[in-house]
């Protein structure tokens, strides 16, 4: 790793305390539509796309049913849902302190327009990331590479710049061995040390917080 590095952050789960919010939120678009799947189920897909979470949780008949109903709703449900979410603690701290060390930061999310620009507001951001991804960006979404792929480049950095990404996902863990980038986990996920470790994470943080303090045990030192 340069001295120089590019951190890319996802926000939902990460900075953000929202996946079991989320998890509800799929809950309640799928009865709309008449499909009920236990909220673990749905939790266990948490992080990955909403464009590949339906085919995920019921195949392609799923998707092909109520693929696009139920992800307008989920919009919907997650809007009734944000007051709740709220910043992860030391998530503000983890983005000074990548940027007190020199490198680039840009956040990596899979969520709609109007939730990341909630989001940012919620982490007071916006002049601290150089830049941001929405659902727009791409057509699919992790455990793709498509989104960290597109980070970068709105940075202007090419593929293969020396770049680390900060999830809380086996989702954002293989998108980021899929983009050749190192993973840094933090558990907010919910996902178990064995599965992040299983997935490829190099070290794993109970908090944005508490990776900030030990930011120089890792490679974005």
């Amino acid at each position: 790793m340069t001295d120089s590095a590019i951190a890319v952050l996802d926000v939902d789960g990460t900075l953000i305390d929202s996946n079991y919010q989320h998890a509800l939120a799929w809950y309640r678009a799928l009865r709309s539509v008449g499909e009920t799947y236990p909220v673990w189920r749905l939790h266990r897909l948490i992080g990955m796309g909403g464009d590949q979470l339906v085919t995920a949780l019921g195949g392609e008949d799923l998707e092909r049913r109520v693929g696009d109903q139920a992800r307008k709703q989920q919009g919907k449900e997650v809007d009734a849902l944000l007051e709740e979410m709220a910043p992860l603690p030391g998530a503000r701290d983890l983005l000074l302190a990548i940027k007190e060390r020199g490198h680039r930061l840009v956040l990596a999310s899979s969520g709609q327009q109007r939730h990341v620009d909630a989001f940012l507001d919620k982490l007071d951001a916006r002049d601290i990331a150089e830049a941001w991804t929405t659902s727009a960006d791409v057509e699919s979404s992790k455990p793709a590479p498509d989104l960290l792929q597109v980070a970068l480049k709105k940075l202007g950095a090419p593929p293969d710049a020396s770049s680390v990404m900060v999830g809380d996902s086996v989702w954002d863990v293989k998108a980021a061995n899929n983009a050749g980038m190192p993973a840094i986990v933090v558990r907010s996920g919910g996902f178990g040390d064995d599965e992040l470790r299983e997935a490829g994470a190099i070290s794993i943080y109970d908090t944005p917080g508490d990776l900030a303090q030990a930011l120089d045990d890792t490679p974005l030192a």
